[in-house]
């Protein structure tokens, strides 16, 4: 079996890839996938549906197409990595967390230990909270090769 991984959250940082490289030398069975990691691109997805003078609805248009791809995506994945951020609040993480919990799909939790209380709702429906991309690629070997 390949296990489909949905990495969720911040797109600032290399964490994707590294969770990716270190899975790859493991020769583990996953497969990736994601949201939209480009920001500018994400912000854009909705433009082709016409300009607007009022930057609320150009998110909510953006967010709507944004979606098709993500609901999509979480729904098929078998696990998901839901990254956490220290410079910006991931607001499109969580809501993919509650997705995820609302689901039944289980989840691991990646942030530093500074946001524990912040996340304490959202780490509490995740079946593992790590603080390093290694971590998460030890328990992707557990998971898929034990």
């Amino acid at each position: 079996m390949t296990w489909s991984v949905y990495l969720s959250g911040e797109i600032h940082t290399d964490w994707r890839q590294q969770i990716a490289k270190g899975c790859e030398d493991l020769n583990l069975p996953v497969s990736f996938c994601s949201a939209v990691t480009d920001h500018d691109a994400s912000d854009a997805a909705g433009d082709v549906l016409g300009p607007d003078s009022d930057g609320f609805w150009r998110d909510h248009k953006s967010s709507k197409v944004n979606g098709i791809r993500t609901r999509n995506l979480i729904a098929k994945c078998d696990i998901a990595v839901v990254r956490f951020g220290d410079k910006y609040k991931q607001w499109n993480a969580a809501f993919d967390a509650g997705q995820l919990a609302a689901l039944g799909k289980p989840y691991i939790t990646l942030h530093d230990a500074d946001i524990i209380h912040p996340l304490k709702e959202v780490d509490s429906a995740a079946m593992g909270w790590a603080q390093t991309p290694e971590q998460v690629v030890e328990i992707l070997r557990y998971v898929t090769t034990a």
